[in-house]
């Protein structure tokens, strides 16, 4: 910066932009929350149809969120532009100070052009005949302080320019069209982030170099800004597409086979570079579309360490996959990448993929703990799981899907897909604790339908359940618990209440040879068992608190809920009691260890206050939420004490007498059991709304209905799959 500009710098402009920028700041404010609290809340609880369903849907809620990005990025551009110019003004001030002492010792400071300046000191003609031939009073040890002061202000004050320049700059570059939702405090916190991001790509660059010491600096710079958007996209753009997979495919050699603390440290590093990478890719600047382009270039490229004998090293899809394990990637590149790989794997077809990925790259191992990463489809659908939308565009195609399903038989990645399908047909990521459910669309529900078809196949679709797929199988089964309850129920349907797009989606043989499968393993029953528990007390809070939601009787509400409740409780039942009992016994504390972890997540995530009506349940931690109708009824205690007597009445009492379900007396002791749950969520719900209702009258109801339903379920399933006789 030279001199004169900033000692005869004019503020004012800046002055007025700041204003014009916190004006808008307001304004844009007023907008979110106009979006967020009238458009979006509106077109969330509204009823759509057809197109609307999907497309009007998703306009209003990707414009309401285009409104907090546009507060968000008007907010930081204001701070930013504020802070530099508090800055700018203070070193103007330091400078004119510098200036002023300078001239008090007879020196003068002059701007010479091009960021230089001189100090000199000021002469008399008079100066030349002075005896002791000294040309002037300062001493140039006075001069070359104030040389170095000033140069030392206009440094700071071409940096604090310069780099505000450059974060205004790559803030607006984020989003091609739209706003980015990257948010800084002030210029320093912005221009921090981007000098991180410099170090950290040329450390990458030079992977060999990197000592345990530093990889420790790494991780923790890369901790701290692995979610900010400018310093992933420049640690990205700047390390390069082909640099990122060398630093991988060189770190992943090197400390092979790292063991306690080192171990530690490489799986930090794995999941911050995850991170850094996912929030990169959500940048639209040129570098960053250069970038994920190039990277899917790279997909069949062969990337080997420099020191390493062998000569087969690691796909570039190998290098991919294995760094989307953590964090949420953008949609469009998942989709670009996931059609890619989708491809080639269908190609080789189901019982050849394990070939075509695993076999012949023996030496590959990409991951820093469970498995390898020599399946890339693994860390695609751990991607997806993460990332809601892209995972429904990857199942929507009921080809994909099948041909997935159908690999599991040949390879390890059921648990990983198993994780991705259970995002795309609930629409929330996994382990994605801060997300309502939204409610389901036509696509999700069509999705959920196609996926109870592959597993209701009479013919081996009930093996996909012990592919690793089983945990979050009973997850979408506890999330469609309305839509299952609606193919299993009555004429009276309507009593299930749900805000879900399609309702009716499911048909009810699929349904009941799904419920039968998923039954065979622990962690799936489980998720059904606790899911209708939870269901069911919520539709009774919400009837018996407002007997508009149904143009019914009371009574009839009570006997279709608890009808429901036994059909569905009673086909888990009678399917576990067809199985050999020596494999329930040995089940057992597998399924009381995964209901008790259900249940503890499911009264953890209710201690948040959120009422819900659709239940989606998460395997570490969240129910969310979705009927529109009833959401007010559905939050509060009665769901909380229903999830504790659940816990309590329906573990197994052990095999003492035999495995449960094992006899008619166990089969019938668990359908007394679902017939107090109910009689108690009943009058819970009762008590809490004040509802005068004859508790002997009321209980007897009830344990018709579910007796009713448990007879049913029995049917559905002769009707439905081949049992064993006797």
């Amino acid at each position: 910066m030279d001199l004169d500009a900033l000692r005869y710098g004019n503020f004012s402009k800046l002055g007025e932009a700041v204003t014009d920028w916190e004006q808008m700041t307001k304004k844009l404010a007023d907008l979110q929350k106009d979006a967020e609290n009238n458009l979006k809340a509106q077109a969330d609880k509204a009823k759509w149809k057809g197109v609307n369903a999907t497309v009007s849907r998703e306009f209003i809620s990707r414009t309401a969120a285009e409104f907090a990005d546009a507060h968000t990025q008007a907010d930081s551009i204001t701070k930013i532009l504020s802070d530099t110019r508090g800055e700018l003004i203070g070193y103007r001030t330091q400078l004119n100070d510098a200036i002023r002492r300078a001239a008090e010792q007879h020196l003068t400071v002059v701007d010479t052009g091009c960021g230089t300046f001189t100090v000199a000191g000021n002469t008399r003609p008079d100066w030349a005949s002075d005896p002791s031939g000294k040309t002037g009073v300062t001493d140039q040890k006075v001069v070359d302080a104030f040389c170095k002061e000033i140069e030392g202000i206009l440094t700071k004050a071409t940096q604090s320019d310069t780099s505000a320049a450059e974060a205004l700059k790559l803030l607006v570059d984020q989003a091609k069209y739209g706003f980015s939702d990257a948010s800084y405090a002030d210029r320093d916190e912005a221009a921090k982030a981007v000098a991180a991001a410099k170090e950290l790509a040329e450390m990458a660059k030079k992977p060999a170099d990197m000592s345990l010491d530093d990889i420790t600096a790494f991780n923790r710079t890369m901790a701290k800004y692995h979610d900010d958007p400018l310093f992933a996209e420049q640690f990205a753009t700047r390390l390069g597409a082909k640099g990122t997979l060398r630093f991988w495919t060189e770190m992943t050699y090197t400390h092979a086979g790292a063991r306690g603390s080192e171990l530690d440290m490489m799986k930090d590093l794995q999941s911050n570079l995850s991170m850094t990478l996912a929030t990169a890719s959500f940048s639209d600047s040129d570098a960053m579309r250069d970038w994920k382009k190039d990277l899917l270039a790279e997909t069949n490229t062969n990337f080997r360490a420099d020191k390493s004998p062998n000569p087969i090293g690691a796909l570039g899809s190998q290098v991919i996959s294995s760094l989307m394990r953590k964090g949420q990637y953008d949609t469009e590149f998942l989709d670009d990448y996931r059609e890619k790989l989708f491809k080639q794997d269908k190609g080789a077809g189901e019982s050849s993929t394990d070939d075509l990925w695993v076999k012949g790259y023996d030496a590959t191992d990409l991951v820093f703990g469970d498995g390898n990463g020599r399946d890339p489809l693994e860390g695609l659908f751990d991607g997806l799981s993460h990332n809601p939308e892209a995972a429904e565009h990857a199942f929507e195609s009921k080809s994909d899907l099948d041909h997935m399903l159908g690999t599991t038989k040949f390879t390890d990645r059921g648990e990983s897909l198993g994780r991705a399908l259970q995002s795309a047909v609930t629409g929330v990521g996994v382990n994605d604790f801060t997300s309502s459910a939204p409610p389901h669309s036509a696509a999700q529900v069509k999705i959920m339908a196609n996926i109870m078809f592959a597993v209701a196949q009479p013919d081996g679709g009930a093996g996909l359940v012990s592919k690793g797929l089983g945990d979050s199988l009973g997850n979408m089964a506890a999330s469609y618990m309305p839509e299952i309850s609606r193919a299993l129920g009555s004429s009276n349907a309507v009593v299930f209440l749900t805000n879900s797009d399609d309702p009716e989606g499911l048909e009810t043989a699929d349904v009941t040879r799904f419920l039968s499968a998923v039954s065979a393993d622990s962690a799936g029953r489980a998720g059904i068992i606790v899911g209708e528990g939870v269901y069911t007390s919520g539709l009774l809070d919400a009837h018996l608190s407002d007997p508009s939601l149904f143009d019914g009787s009371r009574k009839q509400v009570l006997e279709d809920i608890g009808r429901n409740a036994g059909i569905i409780e009673g086909i888990v039942a009678h399917s576990v009691a067809d199985e050999k009992v020596q494999a329930v016994v040995a089940g057992e504390k597998d399924y009381n260890d995964a209901l008790q972890k259900k249940g503890d997540f499911v009264k953890t995530w209710l201690g948040t206050g959120v009422g819900y009506g659709s239940v989606s349940l998460f395997p570490e931690g969240r129910v969310g939420s979705a009927t529109g109708a009833a959401v007010g009824g559905f939050a509060g205690g009665v769901i909380g004490l229903a999830v504790d007597r659940l816990m309590e009445g329906q573990e197994l009492e052990g095999a003492r007498d035999g495995a449960l379900y094992a006899s008619a007396k166990d089969l019938y002791a668990t359908r007394d059991s679902v017939n107090q749950q109910t009689q108690s969520s009943v009058s819970d719900a009762l008590e809490r709304h004040h509802v005068d209702l004859p508790k002997g009258g009321t209980n007897d109801t009830i344990r018709g209905a579910v007796n009713e339903g448990w007879d049913d379920a029995s049917e559905f399933l002769s009707n439905s799959k081949e049992r064993p006789r006797g």
